[in-house]
């Protein structure tokens, strides 16, 4: 249990941001399932925006510093990217149909476009956010260096077609092939991150340094656990319709559909080190600080490579 010194002490040292996070967590979440009627277009917002504040200082408070106290500039660049980031998975979803949104029948076509674009913008930044909170942890500093992928042109060359044929594939028969919408991203543009200098996930598979990979993972759990949570009483509000697995839910989602959220993660940080780079924004390269430099580590370390 804490003591109360040290109660005392992590009421002294939390930042000022951390106090506003808590506070529209706690505000807009007691609304959003306490009002009744059309309310989650204007409270979806402030409420994940209190949750990527209240994460942050807790980075801040584990690390000594934290995205927000990095750069602001860069903190508010997560949000507007993150907006197109989504609005590609819309794009895909349009051919799957694997989500929907009960109450859009309300808004015309510029009102939702304005107050989704809005919802949008704090996937990136409550994803990488966690992410590196969960990258303070102990047990994965400890985590071993694994498989390595060493970006080979071959390996490459053979990710971008593998992406762009599952592409394909969704488009062509979305029935079957509609998981590909969460790995058709990451296996095309991983490869053109590389290829153009930019930074990947690459240069830690290729010394079997795993942990970003899993601390995006973990992440993005994380954070599919308070997505479909606060989203279960929410109005409006989404269902999903997934073939063939659409049972066991927790929450509206389907017990297997959250392992999408394991490859959506890669995808946003595949996407966002993609745009950063074509804005000549790569200066900003260390500003994601899941982990910051690829373990060293030997090839007997490794259990091989590919």
């Amino acid at each position: 249990m804490i003591g109360r010194d040290e109660l005392k002490s992590l009421v002294n040292s939390w930042p000022v941001h951390g106090w506003l996070g808590l506070g529209l967590v706690a505000i807009f979440w007691t609304m959003n399932w306490s009002l009744s009627g059309l309310r989650t277009h204007w409270i979806f917002f402030p409420l994940w925006l209190g949750y990527c504040f209240t994460v942050d200082a807790l980075v801040l408070l584990r690390k000594g510093d934290s995205m927000l106290t990095r750069s602001r500039r860069a903190y508010v660049e997560l949000f507007l990217v993150s907006v197109p980031v989504w609005w590609l998975f819309e794009l895909l979803n349009w051919r799957t149909q694997n989500w929907f949104y009960e109450g859009r029948q309300f808004f015309t076509d510029f009102q939702y476009a304005v107050l989704a674009s809005v919802s949008f913008s704090t996937v990136i930044p409550a994803v990488f956010g966690t992410a590196e909170l969960v990258s303070t942890f102990k047990w994965l500093k400890e985590v071993r260096p694994g498989l390595r992928i060493v970006p080979t042109q071959r390996n490459l060359l053979g990710f971008f077609v593998a992406g762009w044929l599952m592409l394909t594939l969704l488009f062509l028969w979305p029935l079957y092939f509609f998981p590909f919408l969460w790995l058709s991203v990451y296996f095309i543009l991983e490869p053109l991150n590389v290829w153009l200098g930019y930074r990947s996930l690459a240069q830690y598979t290729a010394v079997g340094d795993w942990r970003p990979v899993w601390a995006l993972w973990v992440s993005c759990i994380i954070c599919s656990f308070f997505w479909e949570m606060w989203n279960f009483y929410s109005y409006p509000k989404w269902v999903y319709r997934v073939p063939f697995v659409n049972v066991l839910h927790i929450f509206e989602m389907p017990l297997l559909g959250y392992g999408g959220y394991l490859p959506f993660s890669l995808e946003l940080y595949a996407i966002y080190h993609l745009v950063m780079g074509l804005l000549n924004r790569e200066g900003k390269r260390g500003f994601i600080q899941i982990i910051n430099d690829p373990v060293k580590s030997n090839i007997s370390d490794s259990v091989g490579a590919v």
